[in-house]
């Protein structure tokens, strides 16, 4: 599988920053919105979309069975679809399935809410290997169950399962490493680190942030990092030799300078607080939700050396949000879709149009012009941002 620039293997894109390198694409659109190119309903979820070689992946749940789907990029005919049983897990809201799959190779992996790995052939549908790591193990589940997208690295497939980690063989799904059983939250998808870092990966668990070495599973440092209920819920971010940390639930956000040993803080405040939906670098500036428990949310815009806020946006309130060629594409929770500048000279918003109803919390995917949206009940559209000639 040769990925091209259109394409999105894995959750936030090929450097996990959520920033895509497309450019090209339609950013303005009357009040109706961007053009439905097709839709489908995939079951109750929140997994955001990978796509390449023409086809995009998802999953939800119906009636008993999280199902993961697989369609033509540009028509939206069903290529091929998995179910297997598995419970809703709406005690604390709608449930479904969370985390995105990944592709690598020629095969998508697949994590479940509830510790099933899927290893499929991408393009037909055969399961090449799957697995329950959590009855395996007995790993704790955590309230929202596991929701961090499976991170390929090297012949590994890492895990954000259990107290720092879980790693399996990519080809034939055997635990290569995994950890310790004490803290089960977290939810963030594991993060390569690169340049000198590169081979650790820096996971999202119950009350810090820790960094791993992907081949071992053995600790190189960790950060505290304490939030209510556990919840670790948003990526990192890595510029050079500085790294982003940022969570909701009262906690806030930081840069740290990483070194040999544990980094060191640039600066933490409460300024940009991710409950689960990741910020973006633009720049030298972040971009992303501040949100606490859904309360007073809005979109800001914040100074990476400083952690000082730029500006903030509180009609875009609760969402997630993705950029191309200098602009963020933002779903809000409501389910408008906004096309905004990203420019420290202030808000600038482009297009705002309602394209979805009920709950929202899903990170958008742009690909070749296209951009997928769902709801969390599984209405999904391909909106149509193609330039017409």
């Amino acid at each position: 599988m040769q990925l091209l620039a259109v394409d999105w293997p894995m959750y936030r894109g090929v450097k996990q920053d959520g920033i895509s390198a497309e450019a090209g694409w339609a950013v303005e659109f009357t009040g109706d919105g961007p053009a439905v190119r097709w839709e489908a309903e995939i079951g109750i979820g929140f997994s955001s979309f990978v796509t390449a070689v023409g086809r995009v992946y998802t999953t939800g749940h119906a009636d008993g069975q999280d199902t993961v789907f697989c369609f033509d990029r540009e028509t939206g005919k069903l290529v091929w679809q998995h179910s297997y049983p598995a419970d809703l897990g709406d005690k604390y809201y709608e449930g479904g399935t969370g985390a995105t799959p990944t592709l690598a190779e020629g095969r998508l992996y697949h994590l479940s809410r509830w510790g099933d790995v899927f290893c499929f052939e991408a393009e037909l549908g055969k399961v090449i290997w799957n697995r329950n790591v959590q009855k395996e193990t007995g790993l704790k589940i955590p309230d929202w169950g596991f929701s961090g997208a499976p991170l390929v690295l090297g012949d590994l497939l890492v895990l954000n399962v259990g107290q720092a980690g879980l790693a399996l063989n990519k080809a034939t799904g055997v635990t290569v490493w995994k950890s310790g059983n004490e803290v089960a939250a977290g939810y963030s998808t594991p993060y390569a680190l690169t340049g000198a870092w590169a081979g650790l990966v820096v996971i999202g668990v119950e009350d810090r942030y820790v960094a791993v070495e992907g081949k071992t599973g053995a600790v190189k440092w960790e950060v505290p990092w304490k939030t209510r209920y556990g919840v670790n819920a948003a990526d990192p971010i890595q510029a050079g030799d500085e790294l982003f940390l940022s969570s909701g639930y009262n906690r806030g956000c930081g840069l740290f300078k990483l070194g040999a040993n544990t980094p060191e803080v640039i600066w933490e405040n409460k300024n940009l607080k991710n409950q689960f939906s990741s910020s973006l670098l633009l720049d030298r500036y972040l971009y992303g939700i501040d949100d606490d428990e859904s309360k007073k949310a809005s979109l800001r815009c914040v100074d990476w050396k400083t952690g000082k806020v730029i500006w903030m946006e509180p009609s875009i309130g609760f969402g997630a949000l993705m950029a191309a060629d200098g602009k963020l594409i933002v779903q809000t929770e409501k389910g408008e879709l906004a096309i905004v500048k990203a420019t420290a000279d202030g808000y600038e918003e482009i297009s705002r149009s309602q394209v979805l109803s009920g709950r929202c919390w899903t990170t958008p995917m742009l690909a070749d012009g296209f951009l997928w949206v769902r709801n969390s009940m599984g209405q999904m559209k391909c909106l149509d941002l193609t330039k017409k000639k």
